[in-house]
């Protein structure tokens, strides 16, 4: 999942000479009509070809679920693939489990045992999300791999909406809309659905414009096999200076799909619902693994940046800058004596993204039970310096990690007999 940047807070240069200030203020000018105004001007332009489907095509299809210590909720994330909207003899499912420790694989296997269509493999050793989706790619025979985190519930009909975007052999990729299930839990969960709503909705349209959407959510995400096994070699030897890394496996895919000249798009018609982190530890772990992938990829993606869009070159490279710069304005703003400024205008950015979300036509089309009230927003203004200021130099000293970092399920009451063995 893409994280949500604002980068209104550098303007804070308060007290200072003007003409010092305008290296700040012009980049801050070019990532504004980046992430905002070119996006939204590009997807008004276009029109109905800014999603752009194709009606009756029908490939046969794999549902690639990734396991690790999810308990009970792989059976009902599996169940939820079994009603899909699909013919049902196109559609095959595969889980694999990475060794869990819980009752994760017995779950998983009670499903299989319960429905012809899905199998389940079991990894020898922990070897990592990617490499266990590797292994149901090679095992596949389909045309289309879809995606699914084990923790997610896809709604019926997106599969179908997955599979219209492929409109041309270079589109290699295809993402859905992530909702948060749990809008209403709490503050936090609250506070992440508007987040979930921003990245989606406004920050990918740039990227969802020119066709070259950098990063595409493993929660639901379709791909053409045949890339999948032509881009291998490389997921499979994912490295830096010989250290396997086992994290931000969308990003770097997605990346990679670009950079080998295939396009890559995004439709809000496709949509799942994963459950938003409902404690601060959790909320700090998810956002950990996010930075760590950020840097990491940002950083081994400068060499072919040149080759995008433009467009997309300045917001690749002015997002970086941005992830590296941040902690230290939030530094210096409080060794300058200007905490209280600074904290009051990250209050009334979060205060107006708020005010966007709560009028914006789209948020008003969804059902109330995805819907929370702006206010809900506000504790951003903390969330957001703090997590850059701790939470970046933290991953950038922690990128060697091999944690799948997952919520933490622990094993359970056994589930029933599953009368048959993995297929």
């Amino acid at each position: 999942m893409q994280e949500l940047e604002f980068p209104a807070p550098l303007l804070l240069t308060l007290d200072r000479p003007a003409v010092s200030n305008f290296p700040i203020y012009l980049f801050i000018f070019i990532v504004f009509l980046n992430r905002y105004v070119f996006g939204l001007y590009l997807a008004l332009f276009k029109g109905k070809k800014f999603d752009e489907k194709i009606e009756g095509y029908e490939p046969t299809v794999t549902v690639v679920v990734p396991l690790y210590n999810e308990g009970r909720s792989i059976y009902d994330t599996i169940v939820s693939l079994t009603k899909l909207h699909y013919p049902k003899e196109k559609l095959n499912i595969t889980v694999v489990d990475d060794c869990s420790t819980d009752d994760s694989y017995q779950w998983a296997c009670k499903a299989a045992s319960e429905h012809p269509n899905v199998r389940v493999l079991r990894n020898p050793f922990n070897m990592g999300k990617r490499k266990g989706i590797n292994h149901a790619v090679r095992e596949s025979t389909s045309e289309i791999i879809v995606s699914v985190d084990s923790d997610v519930i896809i709604f019926p009909t997106a599969l179908r909406e997955l599979v219209a975007r492929f409109t041309a052999p270079d589109i290699a990729a295809v993402g859905g809309r992530v909702h948060v299930s749990n809008p209403n839990d709490n503050w936090l969960s609250k506070l992440q659905t508007i987040k979930y709503y921003f990245g989606q909705e406004h920050l990918k349209n740039l990227e969802r414009s020119l066709k070259s959407v950098m990063c595409l959510s493993g929660c639901l995400t379709a791909y053409r096999r045949h890339v999948l096994i032509q881009l291998e070699p490389i997921l499979e030897n994912r490295n830096i200076l010989g250290v396997p890394i086992k994290y931000g496996e969308d990003r770097f895919l997605t990346r990679q799909i670009v950079k080998h000249g295939y396009r890559t798009v995004m439709t809000m018609d496709a949509m799942c619902f994963t459950k938003a982190p409902t404690d601060l530890r959790g909320y700090f772990n998810q956002q950990l693994r996010w930075k760590r992938s950020n840097v990491v990829d940002f950083a081994l993606g400068i060499g072919h940046a040149w080759k995008l869009h433009p467009l997309l070159c300045i917001q690749y490279l002015s997002m970086f800058m941005l992830l590296l710069v941040y902690p230290f304005v939030i530094i210096n703003h409080i060794l300058e004596g200007e905490f209280l400024d600074l904290a009051m205008f990250h209050i009334a950015v979060i205060a107006a993204f708020s005010l966007i979300y709560w009028f914006a036509p789209t948020t008003r089309k969804l059902p109330p039970w995805l819907r929370v009230h702006p206010i809900a927003f506000l504790p951003m203004a903390v969330l957001m310096p703090v997590a850059y200021l701790l939470l970046t130099p933290l991953g950038m000293f922690t990128l060697d990690t091999s944690s799948w970092e997952t919520r933490g399920h622990v094993a359970g009451a056994p589930p029933p007999a599953a009368g048959g063995a993995p297929r």
